[in-house]
């Protein structure tokens, strides 16, 4: 009789799981189609990123307006350094219409080392803790660090940055055709103006 039970208890358990990993391949499935032909379900990023070489200087080329950049004008930047602790320290800033600089610090963090373009950023600090963060994206990253373009998992922002202030008309064509097959549409980006700032960068 008892034996009876455990084979029953088993054969139960073996079903739960059976059920449980039949949902896992629906919902896979349903993730897939989702995505339009051709369109991956998941944003696709650049395999390494060399930290030391990414920090410094960044001037936006380009970006999907959020609302914390509503204020500003023109002439953003984002500028990244390394701490101590090997953490990212970021400051973005830009001109706003009134002709004056704001500025925000943050912090950013390689989420997981075997994905170092996947990093998560937060600007909202309780006592060196960052409770609310976004996701950081490097979908594109031109091999000799000239430009970068930054995403987020469900496509709802993104960056085009660039050690200059502007970007050749060639490259910036290139890289809307890059945006495509990865979800975006370039025609959600709005330019930034780099030729017209009236506070000092």
């Amino acid at each position: 009789m008892r034996v009876l039970i455990l084979v029953r208890n088993h054969m139960k358990s073996s079903v739960l799981i059976l059920s449980l990993l039949f949902c896992l391949q629906l919902l896979s499935a349903a993730a897939v189609l989702a995505a339009p032909d051709g369109i991956p379900a998941e944003v696709k990023v650049v395999d390494t990123v060399d930290v030391n070489r990414y920090i410094g200087k960044w001037y936006e080329i380009a970006s999907i307006p959020v609302w914390f950049q509503k204020s500003c004008d023109s002439g953003s930047t984002a500028e990244y350094s390394l701490t101590e602790q090997g953490e990212i320290t970021v400051v973005n800033r830009c001109c706003t219409k009134e002709g004056t600089v704001k500025e925000a610090i943050g912090r950013a963090w390689i989420v997981d080392k075997s994905c170092p373009a996947k990093l998560k950023v937060g600007f909202f600090s309780v006592f060196g803790y960052f409770p609310f963060k976004g996701d950081y994206w490097i979908m594109e990253l031109d091999p000799d660090y000239r430009y970068v373009v930054i995403g987020h998992p469900e496509r709802t922002y993104g960056w085009i940055l660039s050690r200059t202030p502007s970007l050749p008309q060639e490259t910036l064509n290139g890289i809307a055709a890059r945006l495509t097959p990865n979800g975006y549409n370039f025609s959600d980006f709005k330019m930034t103006n780099q030729t017209e700032v009236p506070c000092s960068r």
